[in-house]
C-alpha cells in the first residue's frame, strides 16, 4: 500500500518534473511581476505626492522614464514567459542529474533579464536624465547610482548588460556541461 503511494512520488522526483514544474511556475510569476512593476511604481509615485511638488520638467522626465520602464518590463515578461516552456528541455528523461540543468537554465534566464534591464533600460533612463537635466536626480535614484547621469552611461551600460548576459550564459553552460558529463559517464558503466 505505502509502496503504491511512495513509488509515483519518487518517480516524479527522479524524472525531473519535481524540479522543472516549480521553476516553470516561478518563471510565470516573475513574468507577471514584470507586468505589475510599472503599475507599482506609478502607484508609489502618486501616493508620494511627487506630482504635487515636482516641476514640469521632472514630471515629463518621470512619465518618459515610466514609459521606458513599461517597455523594459514588457520585454522582461516576454523573456520569462518564453523561457517558462523551455525549462522543460533543460534535462532529458532518464537523466540522473536533473536539478543542475534546471538550475543552470534559471541562472541563464536571470542573467539575460538583468542584462536586458541594464543594457536597454539603463541607457534610455540616462538619455532622459541628460535631456531633462533636473530629472537626472530621479534617474540616479532609480538606477542607485551615486553620481549624476553621464553620457558615458549611454555607452557603458549596453556593454555592461552584454557582459552580464555572457557571464550568466557561460556559468549556465559550465553547469550544464558538468551535468551532461556526469549523465554520460553513468550511461557508460
Amino acid at each position: 500500500m505505502l509502496k503504491q503511494i511512495f513509488n509515483p512520488m519518487l518517480k516524479y522526483i527522479d524524472d525531473g518534473k519535481f524540479f522543472r514544474e516549480p521553476f516553470k511556475w516561478l518563471y510565470a510569476i516573475l513574468g507577471i511581476l514584470n507586468l505589475l512593476a510599472p503599475i507599482g511604481v506609478l502607484v508609489f509615485i502618486i501616493d508620494s505626492g511627487f506630482f504635487k511638488i515636482a516641476s514640469g520638467g521632472m514630471i515629463v522626465a518621470f512619465i518618459l522614464m515610466w514609459l521606458i520602464l513599461c517597455l523594459v518590463m514588457w520585454f522582461g515578461f516576454l523573456l520569462w514567459w518564453n523561457r517558462r516552456e523551455k525549462v522543460y528541455h533543460a534535462s532529458a528523461q532518464g537523466d540522473d542529474f536533473v536539478a543542475i540543468p534546471v538550475y543552470s537554465h534559471f541562472i541563464q534566464t536571470i542573467g539575460e533579464w538583468i542584462g536586458m534591464i541594464v543594457g536597454i533600460g539603463g541607457p534610455l533612463f540616462t538619455l532622459i536624465a541628460l535631456i531633462f537635466g533636473e530629472g537626472g536626480q530621479v534617474t540616479a535614484l532609480m538606477m542607485k547610482v551615486p553620481y549624476g547621469p553621464s553620457f558615458w552611461y549611454i555607452i557603458l551600460l549596453p556593454i555592461g548588460g552584454f557582459l552580464i548576459v555572457v557571464m550568466a550564459r557561460a556559468l549556465a553552460e559550465m553547469l550544464r556541461a558538468l551535468a551532461a558529463i556526469a549523465n554520460n559517464t553513468r550511461h557508460r558503466e
